[in-house]
């Protein structure tokens, strides 16, 4: 296979002090040839040259122009997935961000559904605040946590001593049949004594905006329940008020090892765009310590 990179014949010329006469007779051919050339007519420069391109990285950068992002994509472009997936963790965060976009919302919402929820919960809290999340999540979900086995009861009883008395009132008759009177405190205290399911038929039973209050009341004092809620729910959120856009700059906050994971979902020709905002020098260094034979491929054109 014919494998090429518009390698800097000035840079040679200059470096090899190749006379101009000579230097017309290299125009196609490739920087191995070159060397051999060069080396042949006693050029030491040359043998040198030739040394330093499998162990400087300056010099790589040099002969290969390894700045310019477009040389860099030609070599990409001759990487498998495999070799481009050992680069991936090289990039910056904000390369990683960037690579995002060429994700779909849809595919982005798939990625967030493989992360730890606790990461999930970074993008979540960049897009709403507290208050917007308990307001937008399921009233099913709101359920499932206040009356979950991971709720501490006595916890719940101390913050529905806000509610409002009457809507205790109803929560307490709607379970009892019976007329309930009292202070919230009191009324709060009748509710905890009610038997398993009564109890939670009493708490489900709440009015939605006093629910939304109460439940908000939990969170805020534990951030802990916000794990509670499913990755499901969360998703569908994002999916409704927020755009591509917002996902991905939220995304920022998200540890590098996950998103280097999401990166290898993109196919290789996307991957290989990423890839170019790679640091120079990073570059240089893996092309010499991790694939030599592939660089040994570009040198020989």
């Amino acid at each position: 296979m014919s494998i090429s990179i518009n390698a800097d014949l000035e840079y040679l010329r200059s470096r090899l002090s190749i006379p101009d006469s000579r230097m017309n007779q290299y125009r196609d051919m490739s920087v191995t040839d070159i060397l051999k050339a060069e080396a042949a007519a006693g050029n030491q420069e040359a043998i040198q040259l030739a040394a330093d391109m499998f162990t400087d990285v300056n010099q790589l950068i040099e002969l290969f122009q390894l700045a310019d992002p477009e040389n860099k994509l030609v070599i990409m472009q001759a990487m498998t997935f495999a070799q481009l997936e050992k680069l991936v963790p090289m990039l910056e965060t904000k390369d990683l961000v960037e690579g995002l976009q060429y994700f779909s919302q849809d595919a982005l919402l798939n990625l967030l559904k493989d992360i730890p929820k606790e990461e999930l919960l970074k993008t979540v809290f960049e897009m709403f605040s507290e208050v917007e999340v308990i307001q937008y999540m399921p009233e099913k979900e709101l359920d499932k946590l206040l009356i979950g086995t991971d709720m501490d009861k006595g916890f719940l009883l101390k913050e529905l001593q806000s509610i409002p008395e009457v809507y205790l009132q109803q929560i307490l008759e709607s379970v009892t049949g019976q007329e309930a009177e009292g202070s919230s405190a009191d009324l709060v205290v009748q509710i905890g004594q009610l038997g398993d399911l009564a109890y939670k038929h009493a708490i489900t039973n709440l009015e939605p905006e006093q629910k939304r209050q109460l439940t908000f009341l939990l969170t805020n004092a534990e951030n802990k329940y916000y794990e509670k809620f499913s990755t499901d729910s969360y998703l569908h959120i994002i999916n409704r008020e927020r755009d591509k856009n917002d996902m991905v700059k939220s995304m920022e906050f998200i540890k590098p090892e996950y998103l280097q994971k999401m990166m290898s979902k993109l196919p290789p020709d996307l991957l290989s765009i990423v890839i170019t905002q790679i640091d120079t020098e990073k570059f240089a260094d893996a092309l010499i310590n991790k694939f030599p034979e592939l660089l040994a491929q570009f040198v020989a054109g």
